[in-house]
């Protein structure tokens, strides 16, 4: 009687084992597959967008049209109106606006910007929640998440004062911006976001802690 009991017990033991163990590979294996996949994506409408952007400057700001029939991640374009008056093109990804491309070699970070903060948007890729506009005199808050995966903005812990972080914009203008500044804060704060920055153009990376109860925020300016 006793050793059926204990090999009852046993046996219910090891079914649970097996579901946890089920549970964890099929967690790991779809924190993979995001991982890869977006990644993937990201970077190929990185190398893209600046091809788009560098054969538009070679023809004096010209359109012109990229066949991307290969890539699943086609450019959409929509027509924006600048402040001159004058009609540009404005890349999308995924159904969000493109504002640029930021680049950081040290964390592998390869992403669009977006122009503007969703709850999807930043589940897509970075996006700018504050500021003047890319490479513009002024300062320009870009946030992304911290899944601590190594998705979005999930190593900005890793980054030091030094370290070079590369911005192009819709214009094909590519800055090299250098940290000088990295601190933590509350999520609530917003005090850094209207700093003077002497008439130079600067980027703020937020994202948050690993454990969510701050920001880590990083301060760069162009060289």
């Amino acid at each position: 009687m006793f050793e059926s009991k204990y090999s009852k017990v046993l046996t219910i033991f090891l079914i649970i084992v097996i579901i946890a163990i089920i549970v964890l590979l099929g967690f790991l294996g779809y924190d993979y597959y995001q991982k890869y996949f977006i990644t993937k994506d990201t970077s190929e409408f990185v190398d893209s967008f600046e091809g788009d952007q560098t054969i538009a400057e070679e023809n004096n700001d010209s359109t012109t049209e990229t066949n991307t029939a290969e890539n699943e991640n086609v450019l959409e374009q929509v027509e924006s109106t600048t402040k001159t008056g004058t009609t540009k093109v404005k890349k999308q990804y995924k159904g969000f606006g493109v504002d640029g491309t930021i680049q950081i070699p040290k964390t592998k970070v390869k992403y669009p910007v977006l122009e503007k903060v969703t709850k999807k948007s930043i589940e897509t890729a970075v996006a700018i929640l504050y500021g003047v506009g890319l490479n513009q005199p002024g300062n320009t808050v870009i946030v992304g998440h911290n899944y601590r995966n190594g998705l979005f903005f999930s190593n900005n812990k890793k980054l030091q004062n030094g370290d070079k972080i590369y911005i192009t914009d819709n214009t094909g203008t590519k800055l090299t911006y250098t940290i000088y500044n990295k601190f933590e804060t509350t999520p609530e704060d917003t005090s850094f976001y209207t700093r003077d920055t002497a008439g130079k153009p600067e980027i703020t990376l937020s994202t948050c802690t690993d454990d969510s109860s701050a920001r880590i925020i990083i301060f760069a300016k162009a060289d």
